[in-house]
């Protein structure tokens, strides 16, 4: 666990109790216990549901994020939305640009729109700008932050990165 502490607070997972050995298994979470060069760590996992498979880094890491929907208690309720990765300056958080069409009564045309939206994007996931991604939506996580990145597509060739797409 010395890898993983980067910050200035000891960083542990909630759900699990540094102090216990022993193993536990379930379909939806599990605690897996991993080798390790001096003491064993446990670590917990969980299925989010909704067909979503949880990535083999969230079981197999040794990161540790309070906001993550895959290693701590936030859930997924909602809104399920596509989007394009417009920027991943951020440490932990991302900006999703989605494009929509407005409909104009007056003159019987729809209009180009986008919005932009915040996301929580897990150390599980390595995004870069371009890429696309589905987010959920959660609890308010920050001020402005209330999606977690659930699925991470690669990148689109690169002739079609520039267009309007609909999700």
């Amino acid at each position: 666990m010395a890898d993983v502490q980067t910050e200035r607070a000891f960083q542990k997972q909630g759900a699990s109790f540094l102090g216990r050995k022993r193993l536990f298994s379930s379909k939806k979470h599990g605690f897996k216990i991993s080798k390790t060069k001096k003491k064993d760590a446990v670590r917990y996992w969980r299925d989010i549901g909704l067909g979503y498979k949880t990535p083999s880094e969230a079981i197999k890491g040794h990161y540790i994020d309070k906001k993550c929907p895959f290693t701590s208690d936030v859930s997924i309720r909602g809104r399920i939305l596509k989007g394009i990765v417009h920027s991943n300056k951020m440490k932990g958080t991302i900006i999703v640009r989605r494009h929509y069409l407005h409909y104009i009564p007056k003159y019987n045309r729809f209009e180009k729109r986008h919005t932009n939206i915040a996301a929580h994007c897990s150390p599980a996931f390595r995004v870069k700008e371009g890429d696309y991604v589905t987010i959920g939506q959660c609890r308010k996580l920050a001020k402005t932050v209330s999606f977690n990145v659930i699925k991470h597509d690669p990148q689109p060739p690169s002739g079609q990165q520039k267009k309007f797409v609909l999700f």
